[in-house]
C-alpha cells in the first residue's frame, strides 16, 4: 500500500510502549501513525502538511501539557470534522460525558482490545453507522446480572431466554450464537448468576483479542522454560476457573490446534499446561460464544467438528435487533432510564417520531449500537424529550425512507395485519399480547395477570391453550 493510499492517524501520547502498540494495531488496517508527545506538539502538528492529511486522532487522557477535555475542545475548534478518540483507564460515565461534550468521538477504556480499537477507528471514519459507536454502555455502567434485565417480547428472543434460563441450572457446555452487539455477554452473566456455580469463579477470555501464539498458554497455562520467553510458570484460565464457569468469547478465532485441545478438555475435563508431563482434572463449566453460525464455519472447514459437537449440548441463538424491531420502544425507554441515572445526565423521554426513526433503521451493531446512539443523543439533548432532530445521522442515512410517527403499527410489538392486508386471527393476536406483557413485566406473572385484567389461573390456562412457554 502506497503512502498516499494510507490513512494518517495522530497519536497524542508520551508512553513509548503504548505508542508502539497502537501504531502496530492501526497498521493492520492501513493506518500510518505519527506521534505527538504533548498537547503543544499536537496543536502545532495540525498546521503542518501532515496535519492537513489527518483522518483521525487518538489521545491519552493523561497527555502532558493540558487537561484532556480542554485539549479535545481545542483540537475540535481547529478541525471540527476530525474524529477524536480518547484513551483512559477510567470507566466513569461522567468523564465520558465531559469528553463527548468537548468533542470526543469515542471513549476507549485501557487496556483496549485490538478489535475494539479498530472498530472505533472504522466507525469514526465511515458513514456505515448512525454517528459513532461509542464505548458499549456495559463497559461504563454496572452490569445487571439477571434475566429480568434482558428486555424484549419478540418470540425468538423470549425463546432464546427460555433455553438459556433452563440451561443455567445445569452443568453442561453451552454455545451461544449471535451477531456482535446482540447481548451475548449479558446473557452469559445472567446464566452464571442463575446457576448453581453463581458464587464460584467466572472467567472470561476473548479469543479474538489474544494473539494466536498466546491463547493456548492463556487457557491451559505453561511450565517455566516450556518455550522461549517462558521465564515463569503460568497458571491457565481453565485452572483459575476450577469449580466455576469458563467463558470463551469468539471461540471461532481459536487456532486449530487449540480447538483440538479444547475439544479434548470438553470431553474429559483434563488440563495439561504446555511443557508439563502430566495432566490434572478440573471442574469447569464451559460456555462459548460466537458471532458467526458455528455449523457454517464447520461446513467451510474453519472450525473443528468435534469441538462444535462437544459445545453444542445446549445451543442458544440470540436474534439480531433487526429481527425484533418491535422491541425497540421498550429497549429505548429502558436504556434512557439507565442513562438518566448517570452523573452529568438526566432522565429523558422520547417522541413517537423519534421512536419511529429508531425502528426504521436496521441496526447492524444491534442492541449495543442502539445503546451508544441513545447515550450520545442524551449527552447533547437540551430539552426534556429526544426528537428526530437529536438523531441527525440516522435521518441522513434513511433519507426519503424517513418514517412518520403514526405509521408505527408494530411499535408495540404486536402485528395486527397479515401480509395480504387482512386481520390476523384473534388467537394469534392474543398470544402476541400475552408474550408482550410477559416481556414488558419481565416474567412477573402476578403483575402480567393484573395488567391484563385476568386472574393468575386464567393466565396459566391461556398459556397452556396457546402453547406459550412460561419463560417465553
Amino acid at each position: 500500500m502506497s503512502e498516499a493510499e494510507q490513512r494518517l492517524l495522530m497519536l497524542i501520547d508520551d508512553e513509548p510502549a503504548q505508542c508502539r502498540l497502537i501504531s502496530a494495531l492501526a497498521a493492520r488496517e492501513g493506518w500510518r501513525t505519527i506521534i505527538a508527545g504533548d498537547s503543544e506538539t499536537a496543536i502545532a502538528t495540525l498546521g503542518t502538511r501532515q496535519g492537513m492529511q489527518l483522518s483521525a486522532i487518538v489521545l491519552d487522557q493523561w497527555v502532558p501539557g493540558d487537561d484532556a477535555c480542554t485539549l479535545i475542545a481545542e483540537l475540535k475548534a481547529r478541525r471540527p470534522a476530525l474524529p477524536i478518540l480518547m484513551l483512559t483507564t477510567s470507566a466513569s460515565p461522567l468523564l465520558a460525558v465531559e469528553a463527548m461534550r468537548a468533542g470526543a468521538t469515542d471513549y476507549l477504556i485501557k487496556p483496549v482490545a485490538p478489535e475494539r480499537l479498530l472498530q472505533a477507528l472504522r466507525a469514526a471514519t465511515t458513514r456505515e453507522a448512525p454517528g459513532v459507536e461509542l464505548q458499549p454502555l456495559t463497559e461504563k455502567f454496572g452490569a445487571t446480572l439477571d434475566f429480568d434485565a434482558m428486555i424484549g417480547a419478540a418470540p425468538s428472543f423470549r425463546a432464546a431466554l427460555a433455553v438459556a434460563a433452563k440451561a443455567a441450572r445445569t452443568h453442561g457446555p453451552v454455545l451461544i450464537e449471535g451477531e456482535s452487539g446482540t447481548g451475548k455477554e449479558m446473557l452469559v452473566r445472567a446464566m452464571h448468576a442463575a446457576s448453581p456455580r453463581a458464587k464460584a469463579p467466572l472467567r472470561m477470555v476473548n479469543a479474538g483479542g489474544v494473539p494466536a501464539n498466546q491463547i493456548e498458554s492463556l487457557l491451559f497455562g505453561h511450565e517455566k522454560g516450556a518455550f522461549a520467553g517462558a521465564f515463569e510458570r503460568h497458571i491457565g484460565a481453565l485452572q483459575h476457573a476450577d469449580g466455576g464457569t469458563m467463558v470463551i468469547d469468539e471461540i471461532d478465532h481459536l487456532p486449530p490446534h487449540v480447538q483440538d485441545r479444547l475439544a479434548r478438555f470438553a470431553e474429559r475435563g483434563d488440563v495439561q499446561p504446555i511443557g508439563a508431563r502430566h495432566s490434572f482434572r478440573v471442574d469447569v463449566r464451559l460456555i462459548a460464544a460466537s458471532n458467526a453460525c458455528v455449523d457454517d464455519l464447520v461446513a467451510g472447514g474453519h472450525f473443528r467438528a468435534d469441538l462444535a459437537e462437544s459445545m453444542s449440548g445446549v445451543r442458544v441463538r440470540l436474534p439480531a435487533l433487526r429481527e425484533r424491531i418491535g422491541d425497540i420502544p421498550a429497549l429505548t425507554r429502558h436504556f434512557l432510564a439507565r442513562i438518566g441515572e448517570q452523573p452529568g445526565l438526566r432522565p429523558l423521554g422520547i417522541t413517537d417520531g423519534a421512536l419511529a426513526l429508531l425502528s426504521a433503521y436496521d441496526w447492524p451493531g444491534n442492541v449495543r449500537q442502539l445503546q451508544a446512539t441513545l447515550f450520545r443523543a442524551a449527552v447533547f439533548c437540551d430539552g426534556e424529550l429526544l426528537t428526530v432532530q437529536d438523531f441527525p445521522n440516522l435521518s441522513d442515512l434513511l433519507g426519503e425512507a424517513l418514517p412518520c410517527a403514526p405509521a408505527m403499527v408494530e411499535g408495540a410489538g404486536v402485528t395486527l395485519y397479515t401480509s395480504d392486508g387482512n386481520l390476523r386471527p384473534l388467537e394469534e393476536i392474543e398470544a402476541d399480547v400475552i408474550r408482550l406483557a410477559i416481556g414488558h413485566y419481565r416474567g412477573r406473572m402476578t403483575e402480567v395477570a393484573r395488567r391484563l385484567g385476568i386472574g393468575r389461573s386464567t393466565l396459566y390456562r391461556k398459556l397452556s391453550e396457546l402453547g406459550i412457554d412460561n419463560a417465553a
